[in-house]
């Protein structure tokens, strides 16, 4: 059985219950924050693989948030989605900008599989032993 990855997602109610629904039924596990602060909080305790983030948080800018998360576990994948365009003018360590209502959910699970699958690396392949190889052929 393969582990799920753990995505914490800091937005408002209305699309963390949309963002919710969309990775869990996708094999996901969902960790849901509504402020920067509460989201770093929860990132500190560990067990993050992705963080996905509105760029407009209540309490902070999310490239506030992202550059915290990337000094404490820079492999962590930060994706930030906007629906302004000056967050695609910042300096934040991110590694993914998209803007809000600009892509169908497939893309966004697409993008996030990527990232998830950069973190880990590519899957080794199992080698046959030397002794083998001439009898698999």
């Amino acid at each position: 059985m393969t582990v799920k990855k753990t995505i914490l997602c800091v937005d408002d109610e209305h699309s963390l219950s949309i963002q919710k629904v969309l990775l869990e039924t996708r094999g996901y596990r969902v960790v849901t924050c509504n402020t920067a602060e509460e989201a770093f909080a929860t990132f500190k305790l560990g067990g993050v693989d992705l963080v996905l983030s509105d760029a407009d948080l209540s309490d902070a800018p999310a490239t506030e948030l992202a550059k915290r998360t990337k000094a404490l576990s820079p492999e962590v994948p930060v994706a930030l989605l906007s629906a302004q365009k000056w967050a695609f003018h910042t300096d934040a360590p991110v590694d993914l900008l998209l803007r809000k209502g600009t892509y169908a959910p497939v893309e966004l699970l697409e993008h996030i599989r990527l990232l998830l699958v950069k973190r880990r690396g590519p899957r080794r392949v199992a080698s046959v032993a030397p002794e083998h190889r001439d009898q698999a052929c």
